[in-house]
């Protein structure tokens, strides 16, 4: 069975991106990932490997603990 994809993790995504004032490409080039690969983890419709979160995390200057604390807060929150 597929694991649902993670929420919390989109949002905070999303929510650190916009702070750092950067679009999905901007993300996904420093990431060296695909713009949609981007846009389907904020959304909430993937569930990315490790080895992409690593590379979303540094691509936005946090550290892993952090983006996976903001994802825990934000799905707590609900939704």
């Amino acid at each position: 069975m597929k694991p649902e994809p993670q929420s919390g993790l989109g949002r905070a995504v999303r929510s650190l991106r916009e702070e750092a004032g950067i679009d999905q490409a901007v993300l996904a080039a420093r990431a060296e990932l695909s713009p949609s690969l981007i846009a389907e983890i904020e959304s909430g419709r993937s569930d990315p490997t490790w080895g992409d979160v690593r590379r979303v995390a540094q691509a936005l200057g946090v550290s892993l603990e952090a983006l996976s604390e903001l994802a825990e807060e934000l799905e707590a929150e609900g939704g």
